[in-house]
């Protein structure tokens, strides 16, 4: 596994590397906000409440919980919403993965489409995000199953930069905002 550069903040970075808790929120607030803050959100949260563990993140008083997400600067521009849906997302992990969030793409040896399956159960997890955080955990982060890039689809290719997938350094950082522009712009000329 490569040291990730997903924030371009080195403690924020070796977090997600280390914690696949945090990996996993990081890819959960990737929405409506820029990428690298919201992998940088797992970082927030961990100095907040002194480490990141699914139990206490689970159990934790909801308003106190938000409380933490609003601090500033805050975990997300929707703090409430999105500290409602990390707490949903980690009792998934306590109560189906024993606490272990790596155990959604390793318990019972899954193929890419299992772990596709397990991750698009998940809070926040639509196709299209279940798909990149599967091409980031197999481009980045050890992930050997058999059939992950097939399962991943297009995020899976080697040689495109099109999302956090595809982010190893600043310059590919660039690469894949570039990528998303030019669909945004695509999408609004459809549109037209």
């Amino acid at each position: 596994m490569s040291r990730l550069q997903l924030t371009q903040d080195p403690d924020a970075d070796a977090l997600l590397t280390a914690d696949p808790l945090a990996l996993l929120l990081g890819m959960m607030l990737d929405q409506q906000i820029p990428m690298e803050v919201a992998f940088a959100g797992p970082k927030k949260l961990y100095d907040r409440m002194g480490g990141l563990d699914a139990a206490a993140i689970a159990d934790a008083d909801p308003a106190t919980f938000a409380a933490l997400f609003a601090e500033t600067p805050a975990v997300h521009r929707f703090p409430g919403s999105m500290a409602t849906r990390a707490q949903d997302l980690c009792r998934i992990i306590v109560d189906e993965y024993d606490g272990d969030a790596s155990r959604i793409w390793t318990a019972g040896d899954p193929d890419g489409r299992e772990i596709l399956k397990r991750l698009k159960a998940l809070p926040g997890f639509g196709d299209q995000k279940a798909r990149i955080f599967l091409a980031l955990l197999g481009k980045q982060y050890g992930l050997t199953a058999p059939g992950w890039r097939e399962a991943a689809g297009d995020y899976g290719r080697d040689g495109v930069h099109m999302s956090v997938a595809d982010v190893r350094d600043r310059a590919s950082l660039d690469e894949v905002r570039s990528y998303k522009k030019q669909m945004k712009a695509a999408a609004k000329a459809a549109k037209g």
